[in-house]
């Protein structure tokens, strides 16, 4: 009797081989196929990124072109108001100083602003955003301050006219 060597016969010798080329293969081929799909991935991935950002710096832009709009508007506004005040403090200067009760230079100006500042409520509005957002903010008198004021000195000089009056007779 003829002793068997343990191990594979030759058929299945080459059937192993057969099988590992196949999952080589298959292997390889289903790796360069999920590399295409992941580059195709990325390149769609970053053509989406640089579209976004076109949009974003389109976007920027118009933000830009309305603001600065919005600031000359503002400024212009601003500037025929403040010519107005000048104007109208120069014509009221000739008030100033003239004797006990009559109204100081800053209760003339904050009287003329007033004046000029109700005519066009909107324009200051946006000459005042504009220049705090230029300025950074800053102090000053606020509006029912400002208006007690007016009213305090209109009313000390129509006291004091009476008073003249009553004195003249």
């Amino acid at each position: 009797m003829k002793q068997k060597k343990a191990g594979l016969t030759r058929r299945g010798k080459v059937a192993i081989a057969v099988a590992g080329v196949a999952i080589i293969g298959g292997g390889t081929i289903w790796f360069q196929v999920h590399s295409a799909a992941v580059a195709k991935d990325e390149k769609e991935a970053a053509a989406l990124q640089i579209q976004m950002k076109k949009l974003e710096l389109e976007e920027m832009r118009i933000r830009n072109e309305q603001m600065s709009a919005e600031k000359k508007a503002a400024a212009a506004s601003a500037e025929k108001i403040q010519a107005a005040v000048d104007k109208c403090v120069k014509d009221s200067s000739g008030l100033i100083g003239k004797g006990y009760g009559s109204p100081s230079r800053s209760d003339v100006v904050a009287d003329c602003k007033q004046q000029y500042e109700s005519l066009d409520g909107s324009g200051m509005q946006a000459a005042g955003n504009a220049q705090n957002a230029s300025n950074g903010g800053g102090g000053g008198i606020n509006s029912s301050a400002l208006l007690g004021l007016v009213a305090g000195g209109g009313l000390a000089v129509a006291v004091f006219a009476r008073k003249g009056r009553k004195a003249d007779a």
